[in-house]
């Protein structure tokens, strides 16, 4: 998902990020080569315009913050943008304040509108704890209605089975009346695949929209469709008003292209995005972690997340920050870096920097288990105070740990980056300074 684009966005914005000063050239050079990778990802002409004149707005002659650099400052400023663009509304399903909470499920014939309703019951059950009810008013094709009623089995939701030759809407109203008697919290309407051209199924659908009132009807778009989306949306949302999207097939979209056009060019919020053919293959549409995709800030932003539970240091240690940084508190962060996979997995997920490349060239996992070994080979007190190690205890410790001097002295500085690195975490937190490393 996205592939193209974050490739793209990550050879250019590597160009920027460092760099200490943002001139009116640096800026015009890299939104132009921006523009080139939007169109190429197949984003509508009409949005990567705006997207690039609002950019260039905001950035242009702008005060940057002190805590990062210009560069780190004017990615910040096009994620915002991108997060716009995506568009930044409440993308949650809207329940009925009244039970059951009725979902009209439309769009063309192909679009993955029956999978999408076996995916979002299941997850509506799962997460929301909600009793939900699977109903197909597709008439036209028997085995749409062998389809849904097999997801639903698999998924473990109900489905409304209905006598033969009911008319559509007929099916709808009954079902809504099942639901109602049976207490359940949710609806899932299927409706047949129709092209937005077939002016006889296209007021069919009105008249069962009219007909029901729906809490939201939702219009299944597949992500490969390209520009034509808009025709599309448009055409349906004269019959029927269109409350949200959802975005099929997202994991064979390479570009994007539609994700980042659609909210504009369509006025609707995308709800929904499917990302494979497994039934837990949905997620609600999250603007902002999309955008960190796009800028491959997701990995990241997961890093960061698993630091955070696995070397955050136990309380009592948080507490001891105040006091002077030692040998012991080193070790601690050493073993909890081991038990996260080492630095191998740790750098793996990060963009690769000059910062990171760096950082694995220095030191790898191999040294941090000489780091082990040198520190259980030291005394309590040369533990508590590093600065007392001089040329004869570097030697006895060498000895002890089967390493030589020079490891011994390599332990000592990277303990000396780190206790520094440690100061910083005090005063602005840990997730701010892995964040300052890229962006």
């Amino acid at each position: 998902m996205f592939n193209l684009l974050k490739k793209r966005f990550s050879e250019i914005l590597e160009k920027i990020s460092n760099k200490g000063i943002i001139t009116e050239k640096n800026i015009k050079v890299t939104l132009r080569e921006i523009r080139k990778s939007l169109l190429e990802a197949d984003v509508a002409l009409s949005v990567v315009k705006k997207f690039i004149h609002n950019v260039k707005k905001k950035s242009l002659g702008k005060k940057f913050n002190t805590s990062l650099t210009p560069g780190q400052e004017f990615i910040k400023i096009i994620k915002h943008e991108l997060i716009q663009k995506l568009g930044n509304d409440d993308n949650t399903l809207k329940f009925s304040k009244k039970p059951p909470s009725i979902y009209l499920i439309v769009g063309l014939q192909g679009m993955g509108k029956t999978t999408s309703i076996g995916k979002i019951g299941q997850l509506l059950h799962k997460q929301y704890k909600k009793k939900v009810l699977n109903v197909t008013t597709d008439t036209y094709r028997f085995a749409a209605v062998k389809q849904l009623e097999l997801l639903s089995l698999q998924t473990q939701i109900d489905f409304f089975l209905f006598k033969e030759n009911n008319d559509p809407k007929e099916i709808a109203i009954n079902s809504i009346k099942y639901a109602i008697k049976k207490s359940y919290d949710v609806v899932l309407i299927d409706t047949s695949g129709r092209l937005h051209t077939d002016q006889k199924m296209m007021l069919e659908l009105q008249d069962i929209y009219k007909t029901i009132n729906p809490t939201e009807t939702l219009l299944v778009v597949d992500s490969m469709l390209g520009q034509d989306v808009t025709n599309i949306a448009e055409r349906f949302s004269t019959l029927v008003n269109i409350t949200g999207i959802i975005l099929t097939k997202m994991d064979s979209d390479t570009k994007g292209g539609v994700a980042l056009s659609i909210k504009e060019l369509t006025q609707k919020p995308i709800k929904f995005v499917g990302n494979g053919e497994k039934l837990d293959a949905i997620e609600i549409f999250n603007s902002q972690k999309i955008a960190n995709r796009i800028l491959g800030m997701e990995d990241i932003f997961s890093l960061i997340k698993e630091i955070e539970n696995k070397i955050i240091l136990p309380k009592q240690k948080i507490n001891n920050l105040k006091k002077k940084f030692d040998l012991n508190d080193f070790l601690i962060y050493v073993n909890q870096v081991r038990n996260t996979g080492g630095l191998a997995y740790l750098i793996k997920k990060l963009p690769i920097n000059k910062t990171i490349s760096q950082l694995s060239n220095t030191i790898n996992d191999k040294e941090l288990n000489n780091f082990v070994a040198i520190i259980n080979s030291m005394t309590k007190i040369e533990k508590k105070n590093p600065n007392i190690i001089k040329n004869s205890r570097k030697h006895r410790i060498a000895l002890g740990s089967g390493l030589n001097v020079q490891s011994v002295n390599k332990l000592l500085k990277q303990f000396d980056i780190v206790k520094k690195m440690v100061e910083k975490v005090k005063k602005i937190g840990l997730s701010q300074s892995i964040k300052n490393l890229f962006f």
